[in-house]
């Protein structure tokens, strides 16, 4: 009987940390930003054409920098990047869009922010 009972409370801690578990990877939400490229050196090219066709691009392409977050309830919503990225308006974009997307996503008032170890997530003016 009392392994019986030991049992019992070991499955019903692991089921109560699973829980936990599940319960603070809810309420995590993710960030990142992006650079996507047309013709450019990060970016493949697929033409249709004869064999051994070399493609040209003739005005250089472009390229569109992102910012976006997610979390286990889905993604939020995508900001253009306009100008060159530095922690100043990494933190602009951060107090714009991070809580309306948090509120989006029913993340409630307390949440847990991850993004990567990029200098401008970093920097003391930012945290």
């Amino acid at each position: 009987m009392t392994a019986r009972l030991e049992f019992a409370k070991r499955t019903q801690t692991m089921r109560n940390k699973k829980l936990v578990l599940k319960t603070m990877r809810n309420k995590i939400i993710w960030s990142d930003e992006t650079k996507i490229e047309l013709f450019g050196l990060n970016a493949k090219c697929h033409v249709w054409g004869k064999p051994g066709t070399i493609p040209t691009v003739k005005h250089g392409g472009g390229s569109i920098m992102l910012w976006g977050c997610f979390s286990a309830a889905g993604t939020g919503r995508l900001v253009r990047i306009e100008g060159k990225m530095n922690g100043a308006k990494y933190r602009e974009i951060l107090d714009e869009n991070l809580l309306h997307n948090a509120q989006d996503l029913r993340l409630g008032r307390r949440f847990t922010f991850q993004q990567d170890n990029d200098p401008k997530h970093t920097a003391k003016t930012t945290q």
